[in-house]
């Protein structure tokens, strides 16, 4: 106690972090039926020999005359016989206060709430406007504050977009985040160069060219009286970033948490945090976290180290059943949610990114998001939405079902293959490019994890004389196939078959040689379109 006051006292009177270095040891060993004597046998000789803590400080205390050796053993018995009743009537116990448990750190979060009820995810279009110029605005004393040619080029293209109506992936994010953040959501994004993207896309935070360190961040500057926004660089320690990131979630359920990783890969340096405390907290510790984890992913010709988030070992640590197709109702989508461990998801438009992340505070639970992102699809020109998508009324689409001509004459249609993501885009090329509009459906599956069973039953009922086939860019061994597979055979009763087009079985995420990850990628679409 005297060390930690003079630290205390240090602190606060100088200002500067102290470290305490506490040196002990284990009277037990590992743990309690330990046998240290095995490996440590001098040691450990000595420490039986060492009187315990309370020893010490009891025959202190009684030298000194502050207390009897009877008063000494009161206290022990009394302390003991604590124990062994809360001991004894834990055993008695039959009943689990689950509720307590999880309201214990968000006291009345969840008292009068709907569990099965979503708050609307679509805004006013007057808000979509207005966080659109703002966001595409130089800072108001634009005369003073220079900024980058480059930025100039994006904010000016940024007004073009929201003039018509329309939003690409960084002014999809930011009207999710400034519209959360107007209703009094804290938005909170770290990560490497998240403050302007790893591909240079977002650009959160500008940077006056002739001034060192003068910067300008629009998205605090909305409204009066938002929310505050916290955007900021991390290192390159995603086991320690992620940790952080994922406390800072389970202490507010009214913040909007997100770690942006700089690759999709380089989440595998913060396994143990993904393994040991976002996948499974509810299940060992009844703690909820909103926690977003964005994954840049993609299959794109960059190599093996730059390519996969591994989607496959978020979806293998999913806790839905493969074999049980929930009963149908109106409930159907956010009870699964509320049943799942955690959401894994790969959007293929903006308007859905947008829509999934104000979801995270919209449902009535907190449930961590894993989010795989796009790269190559952040300047795709048909990566866009329109404002239509995203206004009141609008809300997120676990399956973007086929809206072209296939989708007209549904009986004529010869194959219907499911993707998530930028593989979408290679697809409808290909298909466009092969006149087979007619002929073959493409349906995005967005949310994977849980597996959205009804609207895959629905789609697949539409077009009862068409081949069904999942298509990926991932190799067969990893992406979506081993999760999806087995839970479409749930949710088509085993009746119709689902084949499989991609990439054979590998064991690196992906090839080191262009020409080579070029005609993967024919193969795979020439597998697909094959009919």
């Amino acid at each position: 106690m005297h060390v930690c006051n003079v630290a205390a006292e240090w602190r606060n009177t100088f200002h500067k972090d102290v470290v305490i270095d506490i040196v002990s040891y284990r009277r037990n060993g590992h743990n309690e039926i330990d046998e240290p004597m095995f490996t440590q046998p001098l040691m450990y000789s000595i420490i039986k020999k060492t009187p315990n803590v309370l020893e010490k400080y009891a025959t202190k205390l009684i030298k000194e005359g502050v207390v009897t050796e009877e008063e000494v053993k009161d206290v022990k018995e009394k302390y003991d016989k604590i124990c062994e009743e809360a001991y004894t009537n834990a055993r008695k116990e039959t009943h689990i206060k689950y509720k307590d448990w999880l309201d214990s750190p968000w006291s009345g979060f969840f008292e009068g709430k709907d569990p099965l009820m979503v708050s609307p995810t679509g805004v006013k279009e007057d808000t979509l406007v207005h966080i659109g110029k703002r966001f595409s605005s130089p800072p108001p004393n634009a005369a003073e504050f220079v900024i980058h040619k480059g930025i100039e080029r994006i904010l000016k293209a940024r007004m073009q977009m929201v003039e018509s109506r329309m939003v690409d992936w960084a002014l999809g994010e930011a009207m999710a985040f400034g519209s959360l953040m107007k209703e009094g959501i804290h938005v909170r994004l770290s990560g490497q160069d998240v403050e302007r993207g790893t591909f240079s896309h977002r650009h959160h935070v500008l940077h006056h060219q002739t001034v060192d360190k003068a910067t300008y961040r629009p998205l605090n500057y909305l409204y009066p009286d938002q929310a505050p926004y916290t955007v900021c660089n991390s290192s390159l320690s995603e086991y320690a970033v992620l940790g952080f990131e994922l406390g800072f979630s389970m202490t507010n359920p009214n913040a909007l948490v997100c770690w942006e990783a700089q690759f999709g890969d380089f989440n595998n340096t913060a396994q143990c945090i993904i393994d040991q405390f976002i996948s499974s907290g509810q299940a060992k510790w009844v703690r909820q976290s909103g926690l977003v984890m964005l994954q840049p992913h993609g299959l794109e010709g960059m190599g093996p180290e730059h390519s996969s988030a591994r989607l496959e070992r978020f979806l293998q640590m999913s806790a839905d059943d493969p074999d049980y197709f929930p009963p149908e109702s109106e409930e159907f989508a956010v009870r699964q949610l509320h049943d799942i461990n955690w959401i894994v998801a790969n959007c293929s438009t903006p308007a859905n990114l947008f829509h999934i992340l104000r979801r995270q505070i919209a449902l009535p639970f907190r449930k961590p998001l894993i989010l795989m992102t796009p790269k190559s699809l952040l300047r795709h020109p048909e990566a866009k939405s329109s404002f239509d998508l995203m206004t009141e009324n609008t809300q997120f689409l676990r399956v973007i079902p086929e809206e072209g001509p296939a989708a007209e004459n549904p009986s004529g249609v010869k194959k219907l293959v499911f993707c998530c993501g930028k593989v979408y885009y290679d697809l409808k090329k290909a298909r466009d490019e092969r006149k087979l509009s007619d002929s073959v459906a493409i349906a995005r599956v967005e949310q994977i994890s849980p597996f959205p069973y009804d609207l895959v039953k629905k789609e697949c009922a539409k077009y009862p004389n068409a081949i069904l086939c999942w298509s990926q860019e991932e190799h067969k061994n990893q992406g979506c196939w081993t999760y999806v597979k087995p839970r479409f055979h749930t949710a088509l009763n085993g009746v119709r078959e689902v084949q499989y087009a991609g990439r054979p079985t590998a064991a690196s995420p992906a090839t080191g040689s262009k020409m080579q990850h070029l005609r993967e990628l024919a193969a795979l679409i020439d597998d697909t379109m094959a009919v």
